[in-house]
């Protein structure tokens, strides 16, 4: 929902948007400038790739020497690690985090030949459904960013694609992996989470809050590809000591057994 501003005017992000109408900017056009500065040939990235916004996963891939920089990955401002699991190849690239550095890299995945983008990303605790950490399969996030105006009309939730929440669910139930169902709260302002907007999200449903799913499904939507989004619930917003601690290895090795389990289980149902 879209509400005017203190002079009776929509906000300006709201403005001078054609949500059909193609960019003149690209991120083909991107990669290709870089591919060129850097001397990288054009090649095949995994089909399946996951957003690490904390870099935890990353950091425990790297540190267990199970993967490597992928030699074809020519984005600016990230490096795209590889690494195989049961036979199969994945991406990974860290430190995303937020909604606009989020859907960057989502952009130039899928342009780099990525067909399925998980992310896993932390969050914080807005419904006490339990003790942190624990996962959400976020099945929709409240709109509370920019990135995602500029993809899709005004609503107040970006939602999901729902053949892939199901499957994500039955695929864990199936494996004995707990996690939850439903809505997120996604901010550009972690440090601006006042009392106030935490009850509204509260009375709301929501569950948890975080940095990239609402821009994230909004891309999603848009450009019609796969993405799915996974919240790890790992702190209280600082308000008890000893918050943020996402287990061993900072939680590296059960956010993986989600995302590869999921992930194996939509390859095998995905045509090639």
């Amino acid at each position: 929902m879209t509400a005017p501003n203190d002079n009776g005017r929509r906000p300006p992000i709201l403005s001078r948007k054609d949500h059909q109408a193609p960019s003149v900017f690209t991120p083909d056009a991107l990669l290709r400038e870089a591919r060129r500065q850097k001397g990288i040939d054009a090649g095949a990235l995994p089909e399946i790739c996951i957003l690490d916004p904390d870099g935890d996963i990353v950091r425990h891939l790297i540190a267990t020497g199970r993967s490597r920089r992928h030699p074809h990955w020519a984005c600016y401002h990230t490096d795209l690690h590889a690494f195989e699991h049961k036979g199969q190849s994945y991406g990974v690239v860290g430190c995303a985090v937020g909604a606009a550095f989020a859907v960057l890299i989502a952009e130039e995945l899928f342009a780099s030949g990525c067909k399925l983008l998980i992310s896993m990303t932390s969050a914080g605790q807005i419904a006490p459904v339990q003790a942190p950490p624990y996962f959400i399969i976020i099945d929709r996030a409240l709109r509370d960013e920019g990135t995602s105006y500029h993809y899709l009309p005004p609503e107040e939730y970006s939602l999901a694609d729902k053949c892939l929440t199901r499957l994500a669910e039955e695929t864990l139930v199936a494996g004995g992996i707990s996690a939850q169902v439903g809505a997120t709260w996604t901010t550009d302002a972690p440090f601006r989470e006042t009392a106030e907007a935490i009850t509204a999200a509260r009375e709301a449903g929501i569950l948890a809050v975080e940095m990239e799913a609402a821009a994230l499904y909004a891309f999603a939507a848009a450009r019609k590809q796969p993405v799915l989004c996974f919240a790890h619930v790992t702190n209280q917003m600082g308000r008890i000591e000893g918050d943020f601690e996402k287990g061993v290895a900072d939680g590296a090795e059960e956010s993986l057994n989600v995302i590869l389990t999921v992930a194996h289980r939509w390859r095998d149902q995905t045509p090639p």
